[in-house]
């Protein structure tokens, strides 16, 4: 099976993505909720990285790279966009958000609470972004 996928940074392509994730993981028995959770995660880092790092720019490509661990899978997505500075990145305050109807801005807060361990990497213009999720 093919554990990789690389798509122009378009909006169109995040179907793409999902699925790709979608038939990863269905040879690993989960309940629907933490599938669609994995699904959501992977899609909100993509997403991000087409519309903010990439500018929605079809010349430029993000890969998904899905390795099996040990105990769980390991996904790793990589553009050549800006990089995310998680030093800036100041965790949202969604009740604050949904009283106040902002939209959006939420992705990355979501992302960390549904995977066990997320990382955000930069090598010159290479971004990678790690998200780490144990499974039985």
């Amino acid at each position: 099976m093919n554990n990789s996928i690389r798509v122009e940074c378009s909006k169109k392509n995040l179907k793409l993505i999902r699925d790709f994730v979608t038939d990863y993981l269905q040879a690993h028995n989960l309940s629907d909720i933490l599938m669609n959770q994995i699904v959501l995660a992977v899609d909100e880092i993509c997403a991000n990285l087409i519309i903010h790092a990439n500018h929605e720019d079809p010349s430029k490509y993000i890969t998904l790279v899905v390795d099996k661990q040990k105990d769980g899978v390991r996904f790793e997505i990589t553009d050549n966009g800006a990089a995310f500075q998680r030093t800036n990145y100041k965790e949202p305050d969604i009740n604050e958000n949904i009283r106040v109807g902002k939209k959006g801005g939420v992705g990355v807060a979501l992302v960390n609470r549904i995977m066990d361990k997320v990382e955000f990497k930069s090598n010159g213009t290479k971004n990678t972004c790690l998200l780490y999720k144990k499974i039985a």
